[in-house]
C-alpha cells in the first residue's frame, strides 16, 4: 500500500465489484426450481450475468433478458439481447415488446423471475401512447444534461412508460413472481431501480411535470400531451401486484464494507462516508477535498493511514461539450481542490465499468495529477469548466478502464490520506 497507493486503490475497487459479481453473490438467494413452467426476465447492465447465475443452479431456463451492448453472457435456454445504454434504442423497443408478449402467455401456476438491475431503464423500452422512440430518446438525453438526482428522473421515466412503474408485473399476472434485484440507487428503494418495473408506484403524473419544471427540462410536444393524460404506472395495492416479491439482493453497503475490510486489513483507519450520497460531483469532491486536507493536517509522524470511503450516485449538470460522468468529474474537481496535496491519492469509479456515457469507469488522483497535466499542457480548470474531465483523465493517463463489470452498486470512492 505505502509503495504503491494507487495499486492499492484499485484493489479496493476491483473487490467491491467482485463482492457484487451475481455469480458470487446471487445463489444464496436463489429458491430451488419451481415445478411447472417457469420463464426468466430481467434488464439491467448486471441482468445477463443473473442470467447466467440462474442457469449455473437452475439449468437452461426459457426467457429473455435485456442488456446494454457489450454486457451479453453465454446461456442455454434464456435469450439475451443487447440494446443500448444510457440512450434507448430500436433494439431495446423490440426486445421489451417481445419480453411483454412472452409474459402474456404467463398463466396461474406459472412462476415468473425477474432480475433487475441498474440500467433497466434505458433498456425497457415501451414509450406512452403518442410517444415515439425518438421522443422517449430525447427526454433521456435531456434528463442526463440536467443535474436532476436519478431518483426524479425515474419519475418522468415511468409516467412516459407502459414497462415501468410496476408494469412488467402487472403483464405477468396472475402468474407468482419473484424478482431479484442489485441496487444502484441510493437509499436501496426498489421502486427507483431501473424505475421499478415490478414495484407499485406512488408518484403521480403531475410529480413527473414537477420534475421538467425544477430542472428546466426541455421536452417534446407528445411528451407534455402524454403527461397530460393518466398513465399506466399500477399503485401498490393493485390486485395486479399481490403475487410479486420484490427482493434487493445486493447493495452498494455489501461493497464498501468488503472494500473497508481489506483497508483495515492493511492497517489504515476506515471512516465512512455513507453508501448514499448525492449531489454535483464537483461540490461534494469540494467538500470531500476539505475533510481530507484537514485530517491530514492532524496528522502526526507514525499515525496510521486514514481511508474516506463513500458511495451513491452523483450527478453533472451539463454546462460545456465536453465528456466526463460523474466519477471523473468528481475526481477532476478534487484534484484542483487539493491543489497537489502531499500523500493524498484517490479513485472514483462507477462500479459497472461505465461512467456516464463513456466506456471508462473513473479516474485516479494523484499529488501529481495537476503537475502532470500542466507538463502536457493539459488545463484542468478548462477541462472542469466544458465538463470534460474523461478528456483531462485520458490526456494524462489517469483513466480507470475496466471493461464490462456485469454488475452495477453504484458510485464508489476512496481518498487515502497517507500518514
Amino acid at each position: 500500500m505505502f509503495n504503491d497507493p494507487d495499486r492499492f486503490l484499485r484493489q479496493l475497487f476491483d473487490r467491491a465489484v467482485e463482492v457484487a459479481d451475481p455469480m458470487r453473490s446471487l445463489k444464496a438467494f436463489l429458491p430451488p426450481k419451481p415445478e411447472g413452467r417457469v420463464i426468466v426476465v430481467g434488464a439491467g447492465k448486471a441482468s445477463a450475468r443473473m442470467a447466467e447465475a440462474v442457469e449455473a443452479e437452475w439449468g437452461p431456463c426459457e426467457g429473455l433478458v435485456i442488456t446494454r451492448y457489450g454486457y451479453s453472457r453465454p446461456c442455454r435456454g434464456i435469450e439475451i439481447v443487447e440494446a443500448a445504454h444510457p440512450v434507448p434504442d430500436e433494439a431495446g423497443l423490440v426486445a421489451t415488446r417481445r419480453m411483454l408478449d412472452l409474459l402474456a402467455t404467463a398463466k396461474e401456476g406459472d412462476f415468473v423471475l425477474a432480475l433487475i438491475s441498474g440500467g433497466a431503464s434505458a433498456l425497457l423500452v415501451q414509450p406512452a401512447e403518442g410517444v415515439s422512440l425518438a421522443d422517449k430518446q430525447a427526454v433521456n438525453a435531456a434528463l442526463l444534461a440536467s443535474g436532476a438526482p436519478i431518483d426524479r428522473m425515474n419519475t418522468v421515466r415511468k409516467h412516459l412508460s407502459r414497462v415501468k412503474g410496476g408494469q412488467l408485473a402487472a403483464a405477468a399476472y396472475p402468474a407468482r413472481m419473484l424478482a431479484l434485484m442489485i441496487s444502484d440507487v441510493p437509499g436501496d428503494d426498489p421502486a427507483f431501480i431501473g424505475s421499478g418495473p415490478t414495484v407499485g408506484e406512488r408518484s403521480t403524473r403531475e410529480d413527473a411535470l414537477e420534475v421538467l419544471r425544477r430542472w428546466k427540462i426541455e421536452v417534446p410536444a407528445s411528451v407534455r400531451e402524454a403527461l397530460d393524460r393518466p398513465s399506466g404506472v399500477v399503485p401498490p395495492g393493485d390486485q395486479r401486484l399481490s403475487r410479486v416479491e420484490n427482493i434487493i439482493y445486493a447493495a452498494p453497503r455489501q461493497s464498501l464494507n468488503a472494500a473497508a475490510a481489506l483497508a483495515e486489513q492493511a492497517g489504515c483507519v476506515v471512516r465512512m462516508l455513507g453508501d448514499s450520497l448525492e449531489g454535483e460531483a464537483r461540490e461534494v469532491a469540494a467538500a470531500q477535498a476539505e475533510q481530507a486536507l484537514a485530517i491530514k493536517a492532524g496528522m502526526k509522524p507514525g499515525d496510521p493511514s486514514v481511508l474516506l470511503l463513500s458511495g451513491g450516485e452523483l450527478t453533472v449538470t451539463r454546462r460545456g461539450k465536453g465528456v466526463g460522468g460523474p466519477n471523473a468529474e468528481f475526481c477532476l474537481a478534487l484534484a484542483l481542490a487539493l491543489q497537489g496535496a502531499e500523500g493524498i491519492h484517490a479513485i472514483a469509479c462507477d462500479t459497472d465499468g461505465v461512467d456516464g456515457a463513456a466506456e471508462v469507469a473513473g479516474a485516479v488522483v494523484c499529488p501529481d495529477t495537476l503537475q502532470r497535466a500542466t507538463k502536457l499542457g493539459v488545463d484542468a480548470s478548462g477541462a472542469l469548466a466544458e465538463n470534460d474531465a474523461h478528456g483531462f483523465f485520458g490526456a494524462i493517463g489517469h483513466q480507470v478502464v475496466t471493461g464490462p463489470t456485469l454488475t452495477n452498486v453504484n458510485d464508489f470512492r476512496a481518498i487515502l490520506i497517507r500518514g
